[in-house]
């Protein structure tokens, strides 16, 4: 273990925790409002397939990652619909969202491309060098010559953490997630609130997914999101619901997914396939020990019924 392999593993780091960050910090939008949407996996999936997609005809990473924003939207949608209006069980169709939209993004992805073996490309979305913090030693080069979307990622942690504890708006959103009925008394609109979080995961779970083929991987494969979706969950629970908690859980499971690639590339004379287990048997971990000792907003997972009293 050198400088350069601290170096790697750091900017791997990094680049591994950005759309899982994106993805969890659209799952705390939806559970601050009571919604939990276990669907993450096949919203991100959606999203890849169609940032892709549109990059590869538009040559444009930011219309494919708009794109990729509103596939994940118009998918969220049909858990909306199902979990908010019919009052349905929020995860069986977080399951149906797993299922669905994964098959979806095969099925346009085979008709696009069709089935050969050749894997078409798009040109990566470049970096941009932050004046003055650029010239710092050792991290200066790793962390502030990232691709715009590290830093607007970071800037939406900052929202979010501003947003539910300093505004009035983001006190009257968690309500909504902590009890609906004494919301809607304050003039809350309660299902208004629960579509707009539906919204907001479904986007930044999209634009989740986008980042995977637009700005870390120049192809689109299937299964590329890796389970992704569920580690997420997982981080929200372990940053205890709060988005600077959600960052470091991120950057845990982000540095877990690097090292393993990199203990993978040493391999050791042992089987890649038992480097692969170290994401997934952190998140078991994590949930180990302190799945049970934390609790969410209160009407997570409740439909809510406005003529109910």
């Amino acid at each position: 273990m050198n400088t350069a392999f601290i170096a790697n593993l750091i900017l791997a780091t990094v680049r591994m925790a950005i759309p899982l960050l994106l993805i969890s910090l659209g799952e705390l939008y939806g559970q601050r409002a009571g919604m939990v949407n276990i669907g993450l996996e096949g919203l991100a999936a959606i999203g890849s397939l169609v940032g892709f997609l549109v990059s590869f005809v538009t040559g444009s990473n930011w219309l494919g990652l708009l794109c990729g924003a509103l596939a994940g939207v118009a998918v969220n949608m049909i858990y909306a619909f199902a979990t908010v209006t019919l009052c349905a069980d929020h995860t069986v169709y977080g399951m149906a969202i797993n299922i669905f939209a994964p098959a979806l993004a095969s099925f346009i992805y085979r008709v696009y491309f069709g089935s050969g073996s050749e894997l078409s490309q798009i040109t990566l979305m470049r970096g941009v060098a932050i004046p003055g913090l650029k010239n710092i030693p050792f991290f200066g080069d790793l962390l502030f010559n990232q691709t715009p979307m590290v830093y607007i990622t970071v800037a939406i942690v900052i929202f979010t953490a501003i947003f539910f504890k300093r505004t009035q708006a983001g006190l009257n959103y968690k309500a909504v997630g902590e009890h609906p009925r004494a919301a809607a008394t304050l003039g809350i609109s309660v299902i208004r609130v629960k579509y707009l979080a539906c919204v907001i995961c479904g986007a930044l779970a999209g634009i989740g997914g986008a980042y995977l083929t637009t700005c870390y991987s120049n192809t689109y494969t299937e299964g590329n999101v890796a389970g992704r979706g569920f580690i997420a969950l997982a981080a929200v629970i372990f940053g205890r619901w709060t988005s600077g908690g959600i960052l470091l859980a991120c950057l845990f499971f982000g540095f877990c997914d690097a090292l393993q690639i990199r203990l993978q590339v040493g391999s050791f004379g042992i089987p890649y396939q038992f480097f692969q287990m170290i994401p997934y048997i952190a998140t078991i971990v994590v949930l180990t020990l302190i799945g049970a000792k934390q609790a969410g907003p209160k009407a997570n997972g409740k439909p809510y019924r406005r003529e109910q009293r």
